[in-house]
């Protein structure tokens, strides 16, 4: 069965009794302090495109606590939660252009197919610190997240302030003016993920996260119709890597391909990596019919960066300019997992 597993060779940073998450830490003098703040937050009066964007009026509680009680807290306060919710993720992911890929469920799924796969990689989720992850329901409104430094927070209606604040209480979390943890001062992100060549069923930050939104259903929570950078500015055309999953009926039998491309959005870069995928199956005699397309990945490259071998300029470390003028396929080729994409 496919899990994951830490690197054992990676020590745990402690200052006293806090002891930090493998995959972040201060890397300069600090105290750490467990607790929690709390304070009042009035109603959204600018609702979005779904229900999911409209909050209510609600209580804010960040908390800090100890990496080795951070697991049995969010056991207890998904059992808040109503059966089904809206599972949450966060990534630091390959995009050059964009500190985190936000993912968010748009249907609502049983929790338990979110404990699950908590429990399945349990040293990604609560280790990594790559990674950040949650859920929300609507009624009632309650909005849990573990962040990328393992801090929780949770947004609820006035109604659940006390039994928060009494959930709090008996993990002996007390309100303190400032808690502190590994993001209250200079610090590092890791991956902590073990990925031996010979150990297949020890998967990937990447692969994980695949799994993570099939099973979820998470959907990249982007406008798919621009091509901006985490300042709001218009990047214009841009080079993307591609992965999309090429899917039988046999999910164990599924292939992977890359396609490199020039787009000026999200949309766009989809469209045309989906188109090459399928010519790329009719190439090799495939009916493409007979398979689904799913995009996995798709990832802004600084031009700089790119080392591609299209039209005889073979080894090129600089894509050359006259690429950033249209969009276009530039390359298109099979890889074996999500894990070779990354790299």
């Amino acid at each position: 069965m496919a899990r994951c597993l830490a690197d054992e060779s990676i020590s745990r940073r402690s200052i006293g009794a806090f002891e930090f998450p493998l995959g972040v830490y201060p890397v300069e003098t600090m105290t750490p302090k467990e607790g929690y703040s709390a304070e009042f937050e009035p109603a959204d009066t600018d609702e979005g495109d779904s229900d999911l964007d409209a909050w209510p009026d609600r209580y804010v509680f960040d908390i800090v606590v100890r990496a080795s009680r951070l697991e049995s807290l969010w056991m207890q306060v998904i059992a808040m939660m109503p059966g089904r919710i809206y599972p949450i993720l966060d990534y630091i992911g390959h995009d050059a252009y964009r500190e985190i890929d936000p993912y968010i469920a748009y249907e609502p799924v049983g929790q338990e197919r979110m404990i699950n796969m908590l429990q399945r990689f349990h040293d990604f989720f609560y280790e990594d610190g790559m990674v950040g992850f949650g859920a929300v329901s609507e009624e009632p409104f309650f909005y849990a997240f573990v962040d990328e430094h393992k801090i929780l927070t949770l947004r609820v209606e006035p109604e659940l302030q006390s039994r928060v604040e009494r959930l709090l209480e008996a993990f002996g979390l007390s309100q303190v003016d400032e808690p502190a943890g590994a993001d209250a001062s200079a610090h590092e992100h890791r991956s902590v993920l073990l990925t031996p060549e010979d150990r297949p069923d020890l998967l990937s930050p990447e692969e994980i996260v695949e799994r993570a939104r099939d099973e979820w259903g998470l959907v990249l929570n982007v406008d798919p119709e621009s091509n901006l950078d985490d300042d709001g500015n218009d990047l214009g055309i841009t080079p993307w890597r591609c992965l999309v999953r090429i899917e039988t009926s046999d999910r164990e039998l599924s292939r992977y391909a890359e396609v490199i491309c020039t787009a000026g959005c999200l949309r766009h870069a989809e469209e045309m990596a989906l188109d090459a995928s399928d010519r790329l199956l009719e190439t090799h005699k495939e009916n493409p019919e007979e398979s689904e397309l799913i995009l996995i990945a798709a990832d802004r490259v600084h031009p700089e960066q790119m080392v591609v071998e299209i039209q005889g300029e073979s080894g090129s470390k600089t894509l050359p300019d006259k690429y950033l003028e249209q969009s276009s396929v530039l390359m298109t080729r099979w890889v074996s997992s999500t894990g070779d994409h990354a790299k």
